[in-house]
């Protein structure tokens, strides 16, 4: 096999890949929506979802570790830019840009305090 047939393969293997990823965070931020408008999940003030009421539905479980770790890595990177730490980046991203998206009937929980629905 010649070089530039392994890259082609390596390129198209990272698109499969790619696709997939972008499928599954698809299938889980319509989980997690739904969720969401059910009052199971809701947003937190340090920048996560939570369990509002308890799950034991192993794929919506999965959905919210799912995008609480691509937040994660969001707040990780957005901390290094700003000299804050991740923490402090995701409670920024709750106040100015999670709490601005609820939705009527949704629940977040503030800092120190209980669920309360919007």
């Amino acid at each position: 096999m010649q070089a530039r047939d392994i890259l082609g393969l390596l390129a198209g293997t990272a698109a499969v890949a790619m696709a997939a990823s972008a499928t599954a965070q698809s299938d889980a931020k319509a989980r997690v929506d739904s969720a969401k408008a059910a009052g199971i999940v809701g947003e937190q003030a340090d920048g996560f979802l939570g369990f509002v009421t308890p799950s034991a539905d192993p794929a919506l479980k999965a959905a919210v570790a799912q995008i609480n770790a691509g937040r994660a890595e969001l707040y990780r990177q957005a901390a290094a830019r700003n000299g804050v730490s991740p923490e402090a980046a995701g409670a920024a991203a709750f106040e100015t840009v999670v709490k601005a998206k609820l939705q009527p009937g949704e629940y977040y929980r503030p800092a120190g305090g209980g669920w309360v629905r919007k």
